[in-house]
């Protein structure tokens, strides 16, 4: 049988080329070992560790150690990180390649939460054009060849886009990709990710440097649909994928230009969650992996036919047996329902932007905020 014509080209990064053109978002308490490795068995892409803290590297604070721990099997493996200080960004890119920990480092300049944006890190930081140009700058020049790619937002908020900027200084300090989030740190997860500026940074940037979308991706038809209207050269998953690690296959399908597999009926979604369950305990131990598994649930299940008892009590699940046990009361023939599609995690409302005192006031300052670094080192 012949292979079907890409939609979309491979997408390289560096050395490292996949066929699917997907990146899996870091996400805080989620793209642990067990989670990439289910999303990974579904198609080719990068499946970034969640984002740990430069400072937290070089200190070897024991949860920074275990956060970043990969599968034997991973490639490329992918590792992102948060900083504020060239200096400690200089030395924890340095650690990388010297203990040979990762062979991609991703930078997050796109985190809205005001634990890191009162720090002046995450999105608040591309606002300080000299301080972002020296943090990427001490990555790329301290990666030894290793590529270093970076995630921003649009901005602070409308009044504060820094984007395009930001682009600019990332693409001449040598960086391998820039990855785009939509929206303003304002916006957090709310509202609608406006493609349009996707395609402005696209227009932006010199054509060998790849551009990659983020925001609003929840099925292979929008991520088809973004690549379309903004001619970015791949796309970010983050929160689309939350319940629904099968969602790379549907991606790798739709890139590649053939069908998309069929979605799986409730008993198929139940071995996979069971799956994940394991996996976590493997990664964590088993009382903590099937805590953590709980979070989870509710994605899995969206959509389908679910008793309210049965839900309760497998939120509050306590052990595999006890999971089995629960996973066989449900009508597990159930086919994928129209609901489960569309938005899921977290999405909130739109809000003040957290800032150092007197942020705002001179874009030019390169100055490291005091006590910018995050008191726990742990992501």
């Amino acid at each position: 049988m012949s292979r079907a014509t890409p939609v979309v080209k491979p997408l390289r990064i560096g050395p490292y080329q996949v066929d699917s053109p997907v990146v899996l978002a870091p996400m805080a308490g989620i793209t642990n070992p067990g989670f990439r490795r289910l999303c990974r068995e579904q198609g080719s892409g990068f499946y970034v560790c969640e984002m740990i803290t430069s400072r937290g590297l070089v200190e070897k604070n024991p949860l920074t150690l275990r956060m970043i721990a990969m599968d034997p099997d991973e490639s490329p493996r992918s590792m992102q990180l948060y900083g504020v200080d060239p200096a400690a960004m200089g030395q924890a890119v340095r650690m990388i390649v010297e203990r040979d920990l990762a062979d991609h480092v991703d930078m997050n300049f796109g985190c809205p939460v005001p634990k890191v944006t009162r720090k002046g890190g995450g999105a608040a930081l591309p606002f300080k054009r000299r301080l972002f140009e020296r943090i990427v700058r001490a990555a790329v020049d301290n990666a030894d060849g290793r590529p270093v790619t970076v995630k921003m937002r649009i901005g602070i908020d409308d009044e504060h886009h820094t984007y395009l900027d930001a682009g600019r200084i990332a693409a001449d300090a040598g960086v391998a990709a820039v990855a785009l989030h939509a929206r303003t740190a304002s916006q957090r997860y709310s509202g609608t990710a406006d493609w349009s500026a996707i395609a402005r940074l696209r227009d932006h940037l010199p054509a060998e440097l790849p551009v990659l979308g983020n925001g609003d991706i929840f099925s292979a038809d929008d991520a088809l649909e973004m690549v379309r209207r903004t001619a970015c050269d791949g796309v970010v998953v983050g929160r689309g994928c939350l319940g629904r690690p099968w969602l790379f296959a549907d991606l790798e399908a739709a890139f590649a230009g053939r069908p998309l597999p069929i979605p799986p009926t409730l008993g198929e979604v139940a071995v996979t969650l069971r799956r994940h369950a394991v996996l976590l305990g493997e990664h964590m131990g088993v009382d903590k992996g099937i805590r953590d598994v709980r979070k989870h649930i509710a994605w899995y299940l969206k959509g389908f036919a679910v008793g309210s008892d049965v839900r309760k009590r497998l939120g509050l699940v306590n052990s595999i047996d006890e999971l089995d046990e629960l996973l066989a009361m449900l009508d597990l023939d159930q086919e994928f329902p129209p609901d489960a599609e569309g938005p899921r995690g977290r999405q909130g409302s739109p809000g003040r932007v957290v800032l150092p005192e007197h942020w705002l006031d001179d874009p030019e300052d390169p100055s490291v905020p005091f006590g910018a670094e995050l008191e726990h080192s742990g992501g």
